[in-house]
């Protein structure tokens, strides 16, 4: 129930609107009752003779309810589509802007396939909840309870004699409530789950089709299928198993009408136009057993949407935040490593890492696949927070730093390319959305990218598929350095970002790079001893550990990990 006490929340807001919208079902719950009454009054006052004058003005009012009753079901049926559109944008809005607060930690644990779920489908499951189930819900009970009132009003007897069933009938649904709640749950995450393989596929349809494993694909996402499958059809054995029941207990009510109803009236008790409004409102008590399977079908549905929405806007991101955070107008980039270590889970990454980098100095960061390297320009950025050890910011504990002004004096290209489908220019311009188109010829012109850019039909015009669809590796990492360079960063971390390009391009990258480095303190992340031989300082990392520290000469005169590096390389080039 707690999923039924979060919506009540937001419906407060719209009190006024939806309590109105409800006082127009109770109208029109209202006036379910008047035309069986006005039928019964055509038969025992107007078809025996004695008030023939009755029968155009009866007519006319039953045509009068019909309009009035349509009218007021459009109009509450109009508002409560109204809220439930405005709650709907509000949810969407918070979940995505939930979304932008949260750290790697949680998309590391979350699939985008279940994310995906929860902002389109959960979403508008809340919708129709609130724009029809809700108004159901109220306008059954309120017919049910006014047709038992009027019936009662006419024949005690036989309205209780109809009553009998319901008993049976609640608790047919409260056991079906309870069998068929735990499956919408499942089928929740079944869906999640065909949603995350289909993702995942499109994502990666370039290398699915390199590997030609389209038919293991195939038989991944059928097996995904299959589950969803099975779990609505289990879902749906279990109301199947009672509806027959609800539905034959409900159309039991005309035959114990018509049986009972003929006895009263054979011996006077009432009038052949009693039987004629009892026949009129048999739907009102039938209709609202009927329909309980299928509202305990939807409230299920929404209580398993609830919670995943719930859980999204509950998530709490796991890098600590102050209280006061410090702004830093703008950072020098003194860098500072105190016996740093990181975990992934169980898996050490880093391991008592310390060192010490001056603004203005260019670090070079090498060492084999796995060592740790992107994590620990990943703890400069403060996407993930150190397990333990500190790291400081011009002597300000990184914790203490206000995230959104500290990242944004940073310029980062990292490992794992993302461009966005949008122009060239859109793309470069992401960092710094405000940039003249100079700036951006400017660090195009540095990253080694207008001469490709200019040979496009649309040049900077040109729209790029999502993740760079249609450009190779080498000119991606182009434009992903020209994008971190715009914002003119104090700190610049260029993780493996020429890997993809040839040897002189990259050659004439580097030289550009030089004449731009000098003001800000750099991080280059790169396999090829000739991106960072140049640098200041030069890092070894193995196994998590620094095991080699120094200058390009000093390295080559230890004669360590580097020296045998930078040989191999030579030795093949």
């Amino acid at each position: 129930m707690k999923s039924i006490k979060w919506i009540l929340n937001y419906l407060k807001p719209y009190s006024f609107k939806y309590g109105l919208a409800m006082l127009l079902v109770f109208l029109g719950a209202g006036l379910n009752m008047v035309n069986p009454m006005l039928s019964g009054k055509i038969i025992d006052d107007v078809m025996n003779g004695s008030n023939k004058q009755l029968l155009v003005p009866i007519l006319l009012m039953m045509i009068g309810v019909v309009v009035i009753k349509g009218m007021t079901s459009y109009t509450y049926q109009l508002m409560f589509e109204f809220v439930s559109q405005d709650i709907m944008f509000q949810l969407r809005e918070q979940c995505y802007t939930k979304l932008m607060t949260l750290d790697f930690n949680f998309y590391h644990a979350t699939r985008t396939g279940d994310l995906m779920t929860r902002l389109t489908g959960d979403i508008e499951t809340i919708r129709y909840f609130i724009a029809s189930v809700i108004y159901s819900i109220f306008s059954n009970i309120l017919v049910f309870i006014f047709a038992v009132v009027y019936m009662l009003s006419i024949s005690p007897l036989l309205t209780i004699s109809l009553l009998l069933i319901t008993p049976v009938i609640a608790m047919l649904t409260i056991k079906m409530s309870k069998e068929v709640g735990p499956t919408f749950h499942q089928i929740r995450e079944a869906y999640s789950s065909l949603n995350s393989v289909v993702q995942e596929n499109i994502s990666g349809n370039r290398v699915v089709k390199a590997f030609a494993r389209e038919a293991y694909e195939i038989e991944k996402f059928e097996k995904e299928n299959l589950n969803y499958r099975e779990k609505n059809l289990a879902s749906s054995r279990i109301w199947q198993k009672y509806l027959p029941v609800l539905d034959s207990s409900a159309g039991a009510l005309s035959v114990i009408m018509i049986f009972i109803g003929g006895i009263l009236v054979m011996n006077q008790m009432m009038t052949l136009g009693d039987i004629v409004v009892f026949n009129g409102l048999i739907w009102a008590l039938n209709n609202p057993m009927r329909m309980a399977g299928w509202l305990v079908n939807d409230v299920q549905r929404f209580i398993a949407a609830g919670d995943k929405i719930r859980d999204l806007l509950d998530a709490n991101t796991k890098l600590e935040q102050v209280q006061d955070p410090v702004s830093i107008p703008k950072i020098k980039g003194n860098i500072k490593f105190e016996n740093v270590s990181f975990s992934y889970g169980d898996e050490l990454v880093l391991d008592d890492v310390s060192f010490e980098v001056k603004s203005g100095q260019t670090v070079g960061i090498i060492g084999p696949t796995g060592s740790g390297k992107s994590t620990l320009v990943n703890l400069i950025t403060r996407f993930y927070d150190a397990t333990k050890g500190n790291i400081f910011v011009d002597g300000i504990n990184i914790k203490q730093l206000d995230l959104t002004s500290y990242r944004k004096q940073i310029g980062t290209s990292l490992q794992d390319i993302f461009l966005f489908s949008d122009t060239i220019e859109g793309n470069i311009a992401f960092s710094d959305c405000h940039a003249e188109f100079e700036q951006v010829l400017k660090v195009s012109d540095i990253a080694q990218a207008n001469d490709f850019i200019t040979q496009l039909p649309e040049q900077y015009d040109t729209i790029i598929g999502e993740r760079g669809v249609g450009l190779s590796g080498g000119q991606k990492q182009r434009i992903s350095l020209a994008r971190a360079l715009l914002t003119e960063p104090s700190i610049l971390i260029l993780d493996d970002t020429t890997s993809a390009v040839d040897m002189e391009t990259e050659h004439a990258i580097q030289l550009k790079l030089n004449t731009v480095l000098n003001n800000r303190t750099n991080f280059i992340i790169a396999h090829r001893i000739s991106s960072v031989k140049d640098a200041d300082i030069i890092m070894v990392l193995k196994d998590g550990k620094i095991i080699e520290t120094g200058t390009h000469e000093s390295l080559m005169e230890q004669q360590g990990y580097y020296y045998h590096v930078y040989q191999t390389q030579i030795s093949h080039s």
